[in-house]
């Protein structure tokens, strides 16, 4: 649990980028190409205030998410990349007023179950790098199966 601030940081850093990136694409309306606008529209598109913020933040999560990974076990990680998707339901109700059925709190809280779960497994603080040649050129062998 060593690292959770900064697994948290990804989760966070994560939804709300989604959230700038609706917003973005809210005030941008339906979004219709032809051949000749093309590369204009991509342009108003990525350039938009609120998805451009969103793609910036989607980099610092990145950044998070890769130190996060030299630390941690992958399977300890990224399940919790799934809050995300917590935060983004929840925020999305209230935000945007997107549906909250029973079927989605149902799904949030297996979600929530599962991360828990993860969680308490404590395999976090075990050290990802390889400590010698044999156990890196074991990782390269599997990688070829």
């Amino acid at each position: 649990m060593k690292y959770i601030v900064f697994i948290l940081f990804t989760v966070l850093t994560n939804a709300i980028a989604q959230l700038m990136l609706k917003q973005g694409m809210m005030t941008m309306g339906p979004l219709t190409f032809t051949l000749e606008t093309a590369v204009a529209r991509i342009f108003q598109v990525v350039f938009n205030p609120w998805i451009f913020a969103g793609i910036v933040l989607f980099v610092a999560s990145l950044a998070s998410h890769l130190f996060v990974l030299s630390k941690v076990e992958l399977s300890f990680a990224y399940p919790f990349l799934s809050l995300a998707y917590v935060v983004v339901v929840v925020f999305g109700y209230f935000i945007f007023a997107e549906d909250l059925n029973a079927w989605r709190i149902a799904g949030i809280g297996f979600i929530c179950l599962g991360t828990i779960l993860v969680a308490r497994s404590g395999t976090d603080t075990k050290d990802v790098r390889p400590q010698n040649t044999a156990q890196l050129s074991a990782l390269h062998e599997g990688a070829g199966e």
